[in-house]
Parts: structure tokens; sequence; C-alpha cells
């Protein structure tokens, strides 16, 4: 067994776990309690409960490698840049849809390597839906005891091309590329939806390509990359180049393209640069 797959078991109680304790906020009777961080974003008792449960389950590990959390302190890049291994962490993906209670947030655990998501793990509580993959071991999805190989498929300019979106973020923007890029295709869905489902959706062939040109951070997308990345699929920059993680002292994503088909020419409707 790779020190990889020696991970999936352990992950799976730990993210359960955190879903557990997400759903008892999520459930309860009493009022949502409400803050907001630095940067005016939303946090929960639901997103702190979950911090808590994956650190220190991440720490009972037998291999001991950093956590890198949304709930938590971020470490100076000096002292990020030595870390070859390291766990980043958003306990709680999609806080908004959350407090709306639609039920589209997630757990995102991912295992980075010299840049590159080599494991994640994305569950959804409310449906029990586990999405995870790693390098070199497949792309799965679980649910109610089910579980199926995920592949990413393929595409073409003679059938509809079928994107994913914010609800919120970027939607100029987009609503710009998508008027240039549809009338190649038969025809365009865009379907909008919540949190790093957008990228889970590529990966089991749902969608072909999420174009996200608003900031997100590195733990929004590191689990969900992972996943696709095992299905076949990538995440590139605004100049088609590889997504990667703690390259910087920011922790903020350049915009970015999700897509399913790498042998698709992307460079025929993503223009490098050009946003």
């Amino acid at each position: 067994m790779s020190d990889l797959e020696s991970l999936i078991a352990p992950l799976k109680h730990i993210i359960f776990d955190a879903g557990k304790a997400i759903l008892e906020v999520y459930e309860s009777s009493e009022p949502l309690e409400i803050d907001n961080k630095e940067d005016d974003s939303p946090v929960t008792k639901a997103d702190l409960a979950a911090h808590h449960v994956i650190a220190n389950g991440l720490q009972k590990l037998d291999t001991k490698y950093p956590v890198l959390s949304e709930e938590d302190g971020v470490p100076d890049f000096a002292e990020r840049q030595s870390w070859s291994r390291y766990w980043l962490v958003d306990p709680l993906d999609g806080t908004k849809e959350f407090i709306n209670r639609n039920g589209e947030f997630t757990v995102n655990i991912a295992l980075i390597e010299n840049g590159t998501a080599i494991l994640g793990m994305v569950y959804v509580p409310v449906t029990g839906t586990l999405y995870y993959g790693a390098e070199a071991l497949g792309s799965w999805k679980e649910q109610d005891g089910n579980r199926q190989s995920l592949q990413t498929k393929t595409l073409n300019y003679s059938r509809t091309i079928n994107i994913v979106g914010s609800r919120r973020h970027g939607a100029e923007a987009l609503d710009a590329m998508l008027a240039e890029v549809t009338p190649r295709f038969t025809g365009a869905e865009l379907v909008s939806m919540g949190s790093s489902l957008k990228i889970c959706a590529i990966a089991e062939g749902k969608a072909d390509w999420y174009p996200r040109l608003a900031l997100t951070s590195e733990w929004d997308t590191a689990a969900a990359h992972a996943v696709l990345s095992a299905a076949g699929g990538k995440i590139v920059d605004t100049d088609l180049k590889a997504l990667k993680y703690n390259q910087k002292d920011s922790l903020l994503n350049p915009f970015f393209h999700a897509m399913g088909d790498c042998a698709f020419n992307w460079s025929e409707i993503i223009k490098p640069g050009h946003h």
C-alpha cells in the first residue's frame, strides 16, 4: 500500500467527524451566531468546531505534517516555504451557503507536496457524499455505501459545453467571456453552485469547465483540485499554467480555469492573460 493509500481510511474518519460537528450546528434550533473575520468573511461555530476536529485528527496520524487551516493562524511564508508536504484545510467551504441553508457546503482536506495537491477529500455533510482522489490512485465518489470511479468527460465543439460558475463572484467578467465562447459550441449550459462542488462536478463528468474570474484562497480549491487531477482534469491560471500552492506570501489564488478534458485545445477559447 502506498503512503497516500494508507491515509485514505483515517482521513475518512476525520472528515466524517467534522461533518457531524457541522450538522450539529446546522440542525440546531438555536439561532445561528455569525461573526465576521478581518476580511469581512463570515465565520460560525460550525467552522470552528470542524477545524478543531480536523486539526486534532491530523495531529494523531502517524505522518506528522504541518496543518494550514482557514480557521487558524497562517505562518509566515519564510516558514511555510520550507514545507515539502503539508495539510491544507478548509473546515467549512461555503459558509454563506451554510448560513443560507441550501446544503451546498463542504469540508475540504488536501495534502500538498511541493506545490501540488496530491491527495484531496471533499465531503458534503447534508447529503453524505464524499469525493476523494490521490495521485496515481484515481478519483472516487462515495454515497450511501456505493462507490464509483470518477472520470472527466471529453469535450468537442459539436456538443453543448457544460459550465459551472459561482452565484456571486466575477459574474460580469464571466458573462463577457461566455458571450465570446459559447457560439463555438452547439450550445452552452451554465449551472451555478456553491463551494468546491463546482470542481467536483467536473471530476465526475457532469461539467466541462469552471472559469473563476474572482478571488479565492488556496484552501478553497486544493482538495477538489486533487480530486479533479486524479479524475483526468486540471486547473490552470489565466496564462494556462498549472495552479500551484504555497509558492508565495499571499494565500490568494490567481483567477483560474478548472477543466475536464486536458486534450481539448483550451487556448482557443481561453486567451492567455485575457480575462
